[in-house]
C-alpha cells in the first residue's frame, strides 16, 4: 500500500454563477466510494441519486445505498469505484476529474487536486477548509432549474414563490456556507 498523503482538493459546481465551491483535504488512500460520500456531505447533497467519476478517460461509480446491486455499473459503462483509491488515479498536483451527481439534474463538479501534502500524525481527515455559497437543493432541476428557483424565492410575487418557500421551510440562503457544520458532519460520518 502506498504511503498516505493529503490531497487538497477544490470542488467546483459547474454552470452556476457566482460559483459554488469547496476546498477539502482527504487522504490519498480514500476510495472513490468513500470520496463520493465525502463530496455529498461537503457540497450539501443528500445522496439519493446515482453518481459517476470520470478520470483519465475512465468512468467509476458505486452502488447506491438504496440498491446495493452493482449490475447497473455495466449499463453506465462504469467500473466499480468501491476499491479504487484516489492515489491510483491522481497523477499529481493540478490533476482534474469530473464528478457527476444526479443524472436527472446533471450536477457536474470539477474536482481539482491543488496540492499534495505530507501526511501528519495529527491530521483529522477529511476536512473542509473553505467554501463559498450554499449547495442547490436536491431535485431543483439542474442549473436551469436552480436559476428559476433563485428568482422565485427572491420575489414574493413570483407565481412559484410560495411553493418553494414551503418546500424549503423558508430557510434557504444561497449565499450561506458553514464549514463548521460540514466538518461536524464529516467527523460524524467517519
Amino acid at each position: 500500500m502506498a504511503k498516505a498523503e493529503i490531497y487538497q482538493i477544490k470542488v467546483t459546481l459547474k454552470g452556476v454563477r457566482p460559483p459554488i465551491w469547496r476546498r477539502i483535504q482527504v487522504s490519498s488512500n480514500t476510495s472513490l466510494a468513500h470520496f463520493h460520500d465525502i463530496l455529498q456531505v461537503t457540497m450539501g447533497w443528500l445522496g439519493g441519486h446515482l453518481h459517476m467519476f470520470t478520470a483519465s478517460g475512465e468512468s467509476y461509480s458505486s452502488a447506491p445505498f438504496y440498491d446495493p446491486d452493482p449490475s447497473f455499473l455495466q449499463e453506465l459503462g462504469a467500473k466499480d469505484g468501491n476499491h479504487v483509491k484516489l492515489n491510483k488515479l491522481v497523477a499529481g498536483e493540478d490533476y482534474k476529474m469530473l464528478y457527476e451527481y444526479d443524472f436527472g439534474d446533471g450536477w457536474e463538479h470539477v474536482v481539482l487536486v491543488e496540492k499534495i501534502l505530507p501526511m501528519t500524525p495529527d491530521a483529522k481527515l477529511p476536512v473542509c477548509i473553505k467554501g463559498k455559497r450554499a449547495c442547490p437543493p436536491e431535485d431543483v432541476g439542474g442549473t436551469w432549474g436552480y436559476e428559476e428557483f433563485l428568482e422565485a424565492i427572491k420575489d414574493p410575487n413570483h407565481p412559484e414563490h410560495e411553493m418553494y418557500a414551503e418546500w424549503l421551510d423558508n430557510d434557504f440562503d444561497p449565499e450561506v456556507f458553514d464549514k463548521d457544520v460540514v466538518n461536524t458532519m464529516l467527523q460524524g460520518a467517519e
